[in-house]
């Protein structure tokens, strides 16, 4: 591995390199599936919770139309920033930098609430769903997604960072797949005082690039980039070798196939 491979090659900053390569192989394809799930309707007024850099928020304001109003909210000013550099301007959306527990916004502002893969990521899931609450009006709907549990493709990940990074960087894969199991998703939402809970499961099959390309794409996309640029040259071709060799059984034609559960949660106000 050269440190071309390593850095050069990703030179833009961890948002930057999140909607250049994390959104199109992994956010854009199941960000379609959960606005599919939701069912916008021209007119209606939608909040992205821990939207990053906006890509659920702009499939949203295509579905409700110039009639409809839609809101991305984020904690990390870097990912609302190229929200909004990558927004055309026929989609008006508005971009609020703050936390899912405490957002800034008036009771009953929206028709639905949308969070694609981040419930996991807050401190207090239960303050955050009890605000998503909140600001939805009395019949608003709710609808979310978390991935897991860890697939295999990413347990080999998990296991080469803690043999060869450490216990750091292998913590962050296992926070992306930390809420999965259904009976907690549900408890969670019906807790925040939801009703008509509905939640479901499928398999999703995804098509990456090669190992060694994905391996680099991810981790300049996620916090990953700044622990392993930590590391040495020799550590992190340790890893990017391991992972490149056990990999091999997800490649098919050229590309790494990625099998991932994706549960779905529904519910209404």
């Amino acid at each position: 591995m050269t440190e071309q491979h390593f850095g050069k090659a990703y030179g833009g900053k961890l948002p930057e390199n999140y909607e250049r390569f994390f959104v199109p192989a992994i956010g854009a394809p199941l960000a379609t599936d959960l606005i599919r799930l939701a069912a916008l309707r021209p007119g209606e007024r939608v909040l992205d919770v821990a939207c990053g850099t906006g890509v659920v928020a702009r499939l949203a304001s295509q579905d409700v139309g110039a009639a409809g109003v839609v809101a991305g909210l984020d904690v990390n000013p870097g990912m609302l920033a190229v929200a909004r550099s990558g927004t055309p301007p026929g989609l008006p959306i508005e971009w609020i930098e703050a936390s899912a527990e405490e957002m800034p916004l008036p009771d009953a502002s929206f028709d639905a609430v949308i969070c694609q893969m981040g419930l996991q990521f807050v401190p207090d899931r239960k303050a955050a769903l009890r605000e998503m609450r909140r600001v939805l009006v009395t019949g608003g709907r709710l609808i979310l997604n978390v991935p897991g549990p860890t697939p295999k493709l990413f347990s080999i990940l998990c296991d080469a960072l803690a043999r060869h990074v450490g216990a750091e960087a292998a913590g962050f894969v296992n926070k992306v797949f930390s809420l999965h199991d259904e009976a907690e998703i549900e408890s969670l939402v019906s807790g925040a005082g939801f009703a008509d809970i509905a939640v479901q499961s499928d398999t999703r099959s995804l098509r990456l690039p090669g190992p060694e390309e994905f391996l680099w794409q991810y981790v300049h996309s996620t916090p990953l980039g700044g622990v392993l640029a930590q590391s040495d040259d020799d550590r992190r071709g340790l890893l990017e070798r391991d992972v490149a060799v056990k990999w091999q059984e997800f490649v098919k034609d050229g590309a790494l196939v990625l099998e991932v559960r994706n549960v779905a949660a529904t519910a209404r106000k």
